[in-house]
């Protein structure tokens, strides 16, 4: 159930973005959700794709520094209080979330994306409430 997220260390200047995805999708690669998060001199960028491994051997053979992490995609209704319902599952399952971000799959499903500190425990508290753990071929 797991999705492999790819961080990406860019540049925080000008342009750096546009060249990393540009260089991804001249690739091949397609990415499918993605997070920025950055610094004063350099950012993270977090992004699911459809050939994770592919991405980070292409990323690293150019020189990036690449990281492949565990992630959790889970599936959501698009109303208030969606995400909160699945904080709450965590908060009781005893389970810290480090980052989480959104996307829609092109099945128009709604998705939320979450790096914590104990992923089993997190997939079976999650699956236990009956929310929808996504994987890999469900996003893509």
């Amino acid at each position: 159930m797991s999705i492999k997220q790819i961080s990406i260390l860019i540049e925080n200047k000008k342009g750096q973005l546009a060249e990393t995805s540009r260089y991804i999708a001249n690739r091949g690669i397609n990415m499918r959700a993605l997070s920025i998060a950055d610094t004063q001199d350099y950012g993270i960028l977090r992004i699911i794709c459809d050939d994770p491994e592919k991405a980070n051997e292409v990323l690293r053979e150019d020189g990036y520094m690449t990281m492949i992490t565990k992630v959790i995609a889970v599936a959501t209704d698009d109303k208030p209080g969606s995400m909160a319902d699945i904080l709450d599952v965590l908060v009781v399952a005893d389970v810290a979330v480090e980052y989480a971000y959104a996307f829609v799959s092109p099945k128009a499903e709604a998705y939320m994306v979450f790096r914590v500190d104990d992923y089993s425990k997190a997939v079976a508290a999650l699956t236990e409430a009956g929310k929808k753990v996504a994987t890999e071929a469900d996003l893509f």
